[in-house]
């Protein structure tokens, strides 16, 4: 797979009648980047299939080389540019240190990156600036910094109070309870719960969630990928987390990355929307990522979904149905339930999305203005969607927000579903999508019985 694409400025997307095929996803962003880092923090060297190529694995591949972590491709030894970035990766783990002690880091606009990386260089000690794009430096880290801080971390924010950029020095930890809010982004509980074992060296570590903790199946990824490594975490429910001592990362030897559960969305919404069956290969029932829930509210709405231990297929079934449904569970697939609603019979509301707020860009506010562009009624609040579709979908030019989900979402105003038609799209700065799916466009042509460009 190659990254970077040369996408121009703009891309235009004609009407799809119909769509059909298996399209082979690429590998989890939210499973890589945690196996990157607990593969940089155990002991011995571990052999990653499927790695995602991306952005945001390329921002962690990074920091972890200037950390002075080494890793290599199979048949790419000493090269790290994108563009050479392959299936086979080879981490050698440092053992709970990093060998550079000193180091200036520029995350992009990676929260999987940038969140774990800071508890992790908080803990382990030495002098470390992060930073990253305009966006990132809006995207909140305070509940994680105030966290680590409170047990003896030297956190300090460099530019405003409670964002990146970030300076870490050496601190004194001692942390036996911690407590972290949970209701702006799970990443921050994850953070502490991958680092947890380095703070557990003599007494156990427990960590306490403040209020209510959304996007639990995210903990559930990293609770997973932390026992393949070698580490228990005994849970109190989802309230409090705790690390007995004695316990380090230790290499599994190797370890697969399933396709990205999230990127899966786009493809089965449009089997749902228009014709079908649209397989996607590379995750499936067995999966440990919460967004394979995303099928059962396209079954809700209607479409035929059937799954087998590796794979999910989608076939629509007549007009859809409108939908009224809680997706704190999985915020980022249910964008795309949002342009399903396009084809949907009547109002859909998407219910405990305040996260949208804190992504790559505020979504609801985003995502609405868009839709609005397409002829639909939308009303956004703090934390919810309605979304009422339009007799016509309307041809638009859609901009995206340097947002990947964005500009995949709305390659769906394309289809022709049972309830309308849709219409010619112009997708600004298509490029973004390089962040996830460097290749989404070429896959989302590959289903669709007419070309796309």
């Amino acid at each position: 797979m190659t990254q970077q694409k040369h996408y121009p400025h703009h891309l235009d997307l004609t009407p799809v009648m119909q769509v059909h095929g298996t399209v082979r996803l690429p590998g989890s962003k939210s499973i890589s980047n945690r196996v990157l880092l607990l593969a940089a923090l155990a002991e011995g060297t571990t052999k990653i299939i499927d790695l995602l190529a991306s952005d945001d694995t390329f921002v962690m591949l990074g920091a972890l080389t200037q950390l002075g972590v080494r890793w290599e491709q199979e048949g790419q030894e000493g090269q790290s540019h994108p563009e050479t970035l392959h299936q086979v990766h080879h981490v050698h783990g440092a053992g709970g240190v990093f060998p550079n002690h000193a180091a200036d880091l520029f995350m992009g606009n990676a929260g999987t990156a940038i969140r774990p990386l800071t508890a992790a260089l908080a803990v382990i000690g030495g002098d470390y600036t992060l930073h990253g794009v305009a966006r990132m430096h809006e995207r909140p880290i305070g509940d994680l910094v105030d966290a680590l801080n409170a047990v003896g971390a030297q956190i300090e924010y460099t530019g405003n109070q409670g964002f990146p950029p970030l300076r870490i020095r050496r601190g004194h930890l001692h942390a036996q309870r911690m407590s972290v809010r949970g209701n702006v982004s799970s990443q921050f509980l994850t953070a502490l719960l991958m680092v947890a074992p380095l703070m557990a060296r003599q007494h156990a570590v427990s960590i306490d969630v403040v209020g209510e903790l959304i996007s639990k199946p995210y903990i559930e990824i990293t609770l997973n990928l932390m026992r393949r490594f070698g580490v228990v975490v005994e849970q109190d429910g989802w309230q409090s987390f705790t690390v007995q001592p004695g316990q380090k990362y230790t290499s599994p030897g190797v370890i697969h990355v399933e396709g990205d559960a999230s990127s899966a969305s786009y493809f089965l919404a449009a089997g749902a929307i228009a014709g079908g069956p649209v397989r996607v290969e590379g995750v499936g029932r067995d999966s440990i990522q919460g967004d394979v829930r995303f099928v059962a509210a396209l079954e809700q709405m209607g479409a035929t979904i059937t799954m087998g231990d590796t794979w999910i297929e989608a076939t629509s079934n007549g007009v859809l149905k409108a939908i009224d449904a809680d997706f704190n569970h999985i915020p980022d697939a249910a964008m795309t339930i949002a342009i399903a609603a396009l084809y949907a019979d009547g109002t859909s509301t998407l219910r405990n999305i305040a996260s949208w707020r804190v992504k790559e860009t505020d979504r609801i506010a985003a995502m609405a203005c868009e839709l609005r562009k397409l002829g639909a009624e939308v009303e956004e609040g703090a934390d919810y969607l309605r979304v009422t579709p339009p007799a016509a979908i309307a041809a638009a030019t859609i901009d995206t927000y340097d947002d990947h989900r964005m500009a995949m979402c709305f390659s769906l105003a394309t289809l022709d579903g049972a309830a309308r038609r849709g219409n010619a799209m112009r997708i600004n700065d298509p490029k973004c999508v390089a962040k996830t799916f460097p290749e989404y466009f070429e896959a989302f042509a590959g289903i669709a019985r007419e070309d796309l460009f």
